[in-house]
């Protein structure tokens, strides 16, 4: 598990991001991190979670419609 600490960033708070992490997930500055509530704490993730739901949404019509679309892209 890795740790961070809690800083004052001017009038605001901020962390910082122990380097495998930025490699790992390809972080730069400037990328924009969602925050999620749990009810065991805080996620930060650079994936955008309607995003998500809208990818399974266009999975399962995609399982569904898969020959349709294979004969509307001819």
């Amino acid at each position: 598990m890795k740790k961070t600490s809690v800083r004052r960033v001017g009038n605001s708070l901020g962390i910082t991001l122990p380097r495998t992490i930025i490699e790992n997930y390809h972080l730069d500055e400037g990328v924009e991190l969602h925050i999620i509530e749990r009810e065991d704490g805080i996620m930060l993730t650079p994936f955008d979670p309607k995003f998500a739901e809208w990818a399974e949404s266009y999975q399962n019509t995609n399982k569904r419609y898969r020959n349709t679309l294979k004969q509307l892209a001819k």
